[in-house]
């Protein structure tokens, strides 16, 4: 006896699979490419988002220490004298006031 190995036929694709496996190949790259440039796209966008809230940032946290300066003078005795002459027309005793005539 001898023994033989038969290898079993192979099918061939037919012509209609062949191209339809590669339209599907080709559909499948044109969707990922087209992905692809969509979230670069929003990457870009969110790039100059995240900026512009930088700057944003940035311009609240120097406006935070102008508060933070301004409360420290308003608690001074400087601001104090300050808001008495301009607002309510205070003067020290003793001191003489000269006001400009209006034309």
């Amino acid at each position: 006896m001898t023994s033989r190995h038969v290898k079993p036929k192979r099918k061939k694709l037919s012509p209609y699979t062949v191209i339809g496996i590669i339209i599907l190949c080709l559909a499948l790259c044109g969707t990922v490419t087209y992905k692809r440039l969509v979230l670069k796209q929003q990457s870009r966008a969110y790039a100059a988002q995240i900026e512009q809230l930088e700057k944003e940032q940035k311009e609240q946290d120097d406006r935070k220490e102008e508060l933070k300066d301004f409360k420290k003078y308003v608690e001074t005795d400087e601001y104090v004298e300050e808001i008495a002459r301009d607002k309510l027309g205070l003067v020290h005793e003793g001191e003489i006031v000269f006001e400009p005539e209006n034309k």
